[in-house]
């Protein structure tokens, strides 16, 4: 199949956008018949505990000594249908556009490679398709592209080895060829260090709708950023789909300060017509009392972070209201909510009891539901 650049000229620009919302369910073999919704009024129905897989079938961390965040290279066609395997329902992705105008799926600001012996790094956006395509991994069959290295948290660069490898891929590649019964959760990538001007950022999100709107079908799709104004820009560029604000809550601190709270990230998505947040789940642990205002504020709430990893934890965020889970662990996680939330609710609506669905969503009293809020933002210190 041949790659190019698209053509934006057929998306709308912030001019040509109606005011009016138009209504669609988003159905997938995946929900209910209930599907995902935006009504009239842009508020966001999550109809089930949604378990999305980070970056596909779960990040990678080469440094670490758990062999499954090793197992398959993330963001790839392989980790995406290797994820699709279990009963999940999205899985979630980092979108970035090349200078010729084509969206392609990578986590990092930079690539990391390395040729004759010296390291060297290139921001995503200023390579073309062919270029970015050009490490790792090839589609033809035992052909091998340039190095491909990593730079860890602490600024260590390993070879990015992992068990099962992959080559790159592009989001309409994405669409084509991943299970079609999966929702995606597109996140729009952006560098934390860099001014973009907002005919910058509009130019990126056409282009990105354009794939879109061309490939989606009736794939179910969030779009998230961690970008305040990309993420009310999407919004106001379409109404077909809804749109997260992405935070870590307050567990890291951003000279934008709509970044440094979930507190801050309500003002946001009310102020921009959004749909829900994406929180760093220890920021909602932190700040337990801002999930009830999140939910008065007919908001969705999703979280992400290393103790979505944990059953209990997850557990936990159920009994707490919250929407869903991004998580690395795509097997273990996705059976223990089958186990802990959805059969029982499941095995309780066939014997027809009313309080069934109170009942597997209430486990502990409200006395000792509060009591372990209250402990939570002292053990997450440890």
């Amino acid at each position: 199949m041949a790659l190019k650049a698209v053509n934006v000229t057929d998306v709308p620009n912030l001019d040509q956008v109606p005011e009016n919302n138009a209504s669609l369910s988003l159905y997938s073999s995946r929900f209910n018949s209930e599907g995902l919704e935006l009504n009239s009024e842009a508020t966001f129905k999550v109809p089930k505990f949604l378990v999305i897989g980070h970056r596909g079938h779960g990040m990678n961390i080469l440094q670490s000594s758990d062999s499954r965040m090793k197992a398959i290279k993330e963001n790839t066609i392989l980790s995406f249908n290797s994820a699709a395997k279990f009963p999940i329902d999205f899985i979630e992705f980092d979108v970035q556009v090349t200078k010729d105008d084509c969206p392609v799926i990578f986590h990092d600001d930079f690539i990391f490679s390395e040729e004759n012996g010296t390291v060297f790094e290139k921001r995503v956006t200023e390579l073309s398709l062919e270029e970015f395509l050009c490490f790792g991994p090839q589609r033809e069959a035992g052909k091998q592209g340039k190095s491909l290295l990593r730079k860890t948290k602490d600024g260590k660069i390993l070879n990015w080895n992992v068990e099962a490898d992959d080559s790159f891929c592009t989001l309409a590649e994405t669409f084509q060829k991943v299970d079609p019964s999966l929702g995606f959760n597109i996140e729009l990538k952006f560098d934390d260090h860099i001014v973009y001007q907002q005919d910058h950022l509009i130019h990126v999100l056409q282009v990105i709708l354009q794939v879109v709107s061309e490939y989606a079908k009736d794939r179910p799709i969030i779009f998230s950023s961690f970008h305040p104004d990309a993420a009310q820009l999407v919004r106001k560029l379409q109404n077909t789909y809804p749109v997260f604000f992405l935070t870590n809550g307050g567990t890291q601190v951003y000279y934008d300060v709509r970044r440094n709270s979930l507190e801050e990230a309500i003002k946001v998505c009310m102020e921009g017509g959004l749909q829900g947040i994406v929180s760093e789940v220890k920021g909602v642990f932190g700040n337990p009392g801002a999930v009830p205002r999140i939910k008065e504020s007919k908001l969705s709430l999703l979280t992400y972070g290393k103790l979505n990893n944990v059953p209990e934890a997850v557990c936990m965020q159920h009994l707490m209201g919250i929407d869903g889970v991004i998580v690395d662990f795509v097997q273990e996680i996705s059976h223990a909510v089958d186990d802990m939330i959805i059969k029982p609710l499941n095995e309780g609506l066939r014997e027809g009891d009313e309080e069934t669905e109170t009942k597997s969503k209430l486990q502990f009293s409200q006395q000792e539901l509060s009591f372990l809020l209250k402990l939570i933002p002292e053990l997450i210190q440890h």
